[in-house]
């Protein structure tokens, strides 16, 4: 299993950089950001200093859109970034959450979502790809590779990731919900004429080392006021009759609007509604056994990676232990299996 860490882009850079080669220094795989122009600061601008400070570690938005920047120049972006620094960039991609809400705009559709997915692939992996009529390719690129990532929660959306995903994102840290999903995705890319196992499998969920419950639920609660979101967005569409798991739909009956400006925020006031079993659900939270114990629970139904979000008080210490202890533990734990 992979690892990564998660963040938002908030002043200072300098900050953000000095995260990344923290999470590099205690063995973290891949640095995930927010890509919300207007509520952070703007992430490949960051991308290119920590790669320029690092030597191994990954980088890459949870997630980007195709709403807010074109296509081209996305992909563009990370050709430069792979040119620049080796194939070390990976593209986390979705319909649009805050990004395109901040400005009272609306999640794309799935065929735009699907279209970009192919175009910013092709175009970032040096190849030629039709685009707008056009015929285009960089012709300064050559070598550069790019997997894209498909953040998704609702039916169609799990659909089209197991038809055209490199990898699947899943921001919710329930290992039931986490195992119909990933179900759900295999399933497509088998129907699609895919490898179902050469998908890679991301769970992203906060992950906070410690042993105050209290103090730790009410710095993670923002999470499931986060994926309130695009749960409601589900009910809407398919209603509460098994289109999605129950356990993902019943705790949103409270919610009560949201404010993007404390999007992913520890103290987020528009989370109050989570309740305490649905935060210990969806995070990753408690000593490091506890972690452990958890984390094996995502590698047996077939997650690859593990990214842990690091919206809270406790950041370094739990890098720390992630690197000294947690992460040890279960590669060991895999070596020794196979």
């Amino acid at each position: 299993m992979d690892f990564g860490a998660v963040v938002q882009t908030n002043p200072p850079a300098a900050r953000t950089v000095g995260l990344a080669k923290l999470s590099e220094q205690y063995g973290f795989d891949y640095f995930w950001t927010f890509d919300s122009h207007l509520l952070w600061q703007e992430p490949y601008v960051i991308y290119s200093q920590i790669l320029a400070e690092t030597h191994k570690i990954k980088v890459g938005p949870m997630v980007t859109n195709p709403a807010t920047r074109d296509w081209t120049v996305t992909a563009s972006v990370y050709a430069t970034l792979n040119e620049m620094y080796g194939n070390r960039t990976v593209c986390g991609i979705g319909r649009g959450d805050s990004a395109v809400r901040v400005t009272n705009g609306a999640p794309t559709t799935l065929k735009a979502l699907r279209e970009s997915i192919h175009v910013i692939r092709e175009l970032a992996s040096s190849r030629a790809v039709e685009y707008k009529g056009a015929t285009l390719q960089f012709p300064w690129s050559h070598g550069s590779e790019l997997e894209m990532w498909v953040a998704a929660y609702g039916p169609l959306a799990l659909k089209l990731t197991g038809e055209v995903g490199d990898g699947f994102i899943l921001q919710c840290g329930d290992v039931d919900i986490a195992k119909w999903m990933i179900e759900t995705v295999r399933t497509a890319a088998s129907n699609a004429g895919r490898d179902p196992m050469a998908i890679k499998f991301c769970i992203a969920a906060p992950m906070y080392i410690g042993d105050d419950w209290e103090h730790m639920r009410d710095q993670c609660r923002w999470f499931g006021g986060m994926v309130g979101n695009h749960v409601a967005d589900i009910v809407a569409k398919y209603g509460t009759d098994g289109a999605v798991p129950q356990a993902l739909t019943d705790y949103i009956a409270g919610r009560e609007g949201y404010d993007y400006n404390q999007h992913g925020q520890a103290g987020n006031t528009h989370a109050a509604f989570v309740p305490d079993e649905i935060v210990d659900r969806f995070c990753v939270l408690g000593t490091a056994k506890d972690h452990i114990e958890k984390l094996e629970q995502f590698r047996e139904i077939g997650c690859t990676q593990f990214a842990g979000y690091l919206q809270h008080d406790n950041k370094e210490e739990t890098l720390r232990v992630y690197g000294e202890t947690v992460m040890p533990a279960l590669r060991d734990h895999i070596t020794a299996k196979a």
